[in-house]
């Protein structure tokens, strides 16, 4: 399958930056041996950064752009929408890996969800929000066109990943709330890990890449303290990776790795930059377990 390579702004397309982004962290990758390769579709983007591995990091919900011609059909403000995607993934996938890094938000066209509920049209889809009003037909098709694209390229580069290394990786980030009655509320830690990590998808030859990846973050600390790490908990992993292991599940995993906000204000969306590197250097950690054990040469 032969695609564009195109550079992709991170802009806003009105030509500003979105207030919320002033203190998100760069996509700047800093890891100089990734070839840096642009892909955009119509009405979605995203960024592919490839290098000599087959491991991948996915940060799919860590954007907050919106292109220009939806903005007239939209209902909420920056701080709704902010509060529900998932904010400096992105940086935690700076990873010396393939990189896939969306630039379009969750809310404009979801590709961690079926085609039939990858647009919010209705607030039992989206928290309870209303997010669109009289969003027109053709845009609704024209960003259902796109997510059966934007899969068919997924698939493509999943399928070189296999042909390449004979298996695939992905570690496919995201973050969620754990205080959704007010900011004051207090965490129930019981019912909220630090690190829903999703497996449900996983074929059961697998299982030792899942145990080896809790084995290795188990042995880290996060603020002094032992890391909670728990599997399905809140999450059991989206459709992206049950798509992605119903086809390719033979040759790889996906390891759905949700971080409890604990790296930023849930509600204001100001980061806590030390923390956010502090769980850089934990995937940084697992990776260097991964590439020195035999887990490597899976498949």
């Amino acid at each position: 399958m032969e695609v564009s390579f195109l550079f992709v702004s991170n802009q806003h397309l009105n030509g500003e930056t979105p207030p919320l982004y002033q203190t998100i962290c760069s996509r700047k990758c800093y890891y100089s041996e990734l070839k840096k390769d642009f892909y955009m579709g119509n009405l979605f983007e995203f960024r592919v950064n490839k290098t000599d591995s087959p491991y991948w990091a996915f940060a799919i919900h860590d954007s907050h752009q919106i292109d220009e011609r939806l903005i007239p059909y939209l209902q909420l403000n920056e701080q709704i929408r902010f509060r529900e995607e998932d904010p400096h993934t992105g940086c935690m996938a700076e990873l010396p890996m393939n990189q896939l890094l969306v630039s379009t938000s969750r809310f404009q066209l979801d590709i961690n969800r079926k085609i039939e509920d990858a647009i919010y049209l209705h607030p039992d889809q989206a928290w309870g929000l209303t997010v669109w009003k009289d969003l027109p037909e053709e845009m609704i098709r024209a960003l259902q066109s796109v997510h059966t694209d934007t899969y068919m390229q997924i698939d493509a580069l999943i399928e070189e990943t296999i042909c390449k290394y004979g298996f695939f990786m992905i570690w496919d980030l995201h973050s969620y709330n754990s205080k959704r009655a007010s900011p004051d509320e207090v965490l129930n830690t019981a019912e909220n890990p630090q690190i829903n990590l999703g497996t449900f998808y996983n074929h059961p030859e697998w299982r030792h890449v899942i145990d080896q990846f809790i084995q290795s973050v188990s042995t880290q600390k996060f603020r002094d303290m032992p890391i909670d790490i728990r599997e399905n908990v809140k999450f059991k992993g989206g459709y992206l990776a049950q798509h992605i292991l119903a086809k390719y599940g033979d040759k790889g995993c996906v390891l759905s790795i949700e971080f409890r906000k604990d790296f930023m204000d849930e509600w204001t969306g100001v980061p806590y930059m030390p923390l956010i590197q502090s769980y850089k250097r934990l995937l940084l950690h697992v990776l260097t377990d991964f590439k020195t054990d035999p887990i490597y040469a899976a498949g």
